[in-house]
């Protein structure tokens, strides 16, 4: 078995790896890294030999692990790609949204190399999608197996957002698991991944907060009523509340906090307010309410929450009306999206109030302002004026990626052989490879360096 990181570098970016096993060729993901632009966004797929790839796993939907599959499945056609039913719905979505965007940012920023590919593409793309359910193991074909002499693959439940997956992969008697990404906990909608507890040989993990400790006493019950205490401040200074957030995952994980807040009388029927793409996500939300693995299989969002769709076109002159809750794409305020543009509208207002809710890159319109103190002027877009910052700004903890803790201990749980990092910075690379060393002196740590084949 060997493994290729075909990441341009180490760090939370476009994932993908190859994995050699039993003679087949079978990539884990194929994201474009959300940071940078055209071609360089995508993984190294050239030092695949084409034509050459079995199958194609991917294990959620977020554009860092499936953004770039319609490039690589027009350059390996004959490959089947497998995921899950409702990432097999969500990627539809977020791949023609992608194709918008691309074409956009050509228009806007003059990118010559976009779009990397078009609806068309998608739809080419979507036709090798051979979704499979959860615990059900399956060869490269599809096939049922619970043959040895096969590479076969079992999809598990992951926890992060609605149809993502780690994926167990047999052969000979081996096993790798590719945990993808992963929450153990219970969020507001999704329940904590259900993973192997025995029986893995080789643990590919990711590492996303592996520089970010769980504060002392921390709860997500305890940050749910933080947050509706800061609500309610907010409107009582005759404001609204501003809330960037990812239109995957992270819009439906917060309506479904505001829902629990009306249920427990701490939050009246206000206004809310989320964009063109969250709104068409949640709708897959609910169409697999009953069907998916989530808490409150009764709950439509789009029902109960009645949110308001807010366009492009209305974000650019519409004003923050008193007792209001804008949730709006992308979470890190990335210049163009809705978040970026309405937000000039508020932080110069000290009534109105900013809240964030999960990471953000540090270079990120919403890092800057993270980072800022009261009074400092920022920038939201290149060239556009600096606003000085006079709204509140409170940060509350809703990640969708498992603790540091948590993942340390699903590997000391399963004492592999080996454990490889991935999809993190390097500071988060490092607490982990540190901890490990320590606490698993038999098992091999490693950190795949991009574009080196590696053992295991």
């Amino acid at each position: 078995m060997e493994l290729v990181n075909l990441t341009r570098r180490t760090e939370i970016g476009s994932n993908s790896y190859w994995l050699k096993i039993g003679g087949k060729n079978v990539i884990l993901d194929a994201g474009l890294h959300p940071k940078l632009e055209g071609l360089a966004a995508a993984p190294h797929f050239s030092l695949v030999p084409e034509g050459k790839v079995d199958a194609i796993l991917i294990t959620h939907a977020h554009q860092d692990h499936v953004g770039a599959l319609p490039l690589l499945t027009r350059r390996e056609p004959q490959a089947r790609v497998f995921m899950t039913e409702p990432t097999a719905r969500i990627s539809d979505v977020m791949l023609h949204n992608a194709v918008n965007v691309m074409t956009r940012q050509r228009e806007d920023d003059g990118i010559s190399e976009y779009p990397l590919f078009t609806h068309r593409g998608v739809e080419f793309c979507s036709k090798a999608w051979h979704p499979r359910p959860l615990r059900k193991r399956f060869n490269l074909m599809g096939d049922p197996s619970d043959s040895d002499r096969e590479v076969t693959f079992e999809f598990f439940d992951a926890g992060h957002i609605l149809g993502s997956a780690g994926v167990l992969i047999r052969y000979d008697g081996k096993t790798v698991f590719y945990t993808g990404d992963v929450n153990f906990e219970n969020q507001s909608l999704m329940r904590g991944a259900s993973f192997p507890e025995e029986g893995v040989d080789v643990l590919i993990m990711e590492t996303t907060r592996g520089d970010s400790p769980v504060p002392t006493g921390f709860s997500r019950a305890n940050e749910e009523e933080r947050l509706a205490r800061g609500i309610q401040r907010a409107f009582e200074r005759g404001g609204s509340v501003t809330i960037p957030v990812f239109a995957l995952g992270k819009t439906q994980e917060l309506l479904a906090i505001l829902w629990n807040m009306r249920l427990r009388g701490q939050l009246a029927h206000v206004p809310i307010y989320i964009g063109g793409l969250s709104t068409k996500i949640t709708g897959v939300y609910d169409a697999l309410a009953e069907t998916s693995v989530r808490s409150h299989p009764e709950l439509q969002l789009l029902q109960e929450m009645a949110p308001y769709v807010l366009s492009g076109n209305e974000v650019q002159t519409i004003s923050p009306r008193k007792k209001c809750i804008f949730a709006l794409s992308s979470g890190m305020m990335t210049e163009h999206t809705l978040s970026n543009i309405f937000c000039r509208r508020i932080i110069g207002d000290a009534n109105q109030s900013l809240f964030f809710v999960g990471y953000s890159d540090p270079n990120s319109p919403a890092g800057k302002i993270r980072r800022a103190a009261a009074g400092e002027d920022i920038h939201l877009e290149e060239g556009s004026p600096s606003i000085p910052l006079r709204c509140s700004v409170e940060e509350f903890q809703f990640s969708a990626h498992a603790s540091r803790d948590t993942l340390r201990n699903y590997a000391l749980l399963l004492k592999p052989s080996k454990v490889v990092l991935v999809h993190g910075d390097k500071p988060a690379i490092d607490w982990f490879q540190l901890s490990l060393f320590k606490e698993l002196p038999e098992t091999g740590v490693i950190i795949p360096e991009p574009g080196r084949s590696v053992a295991l």
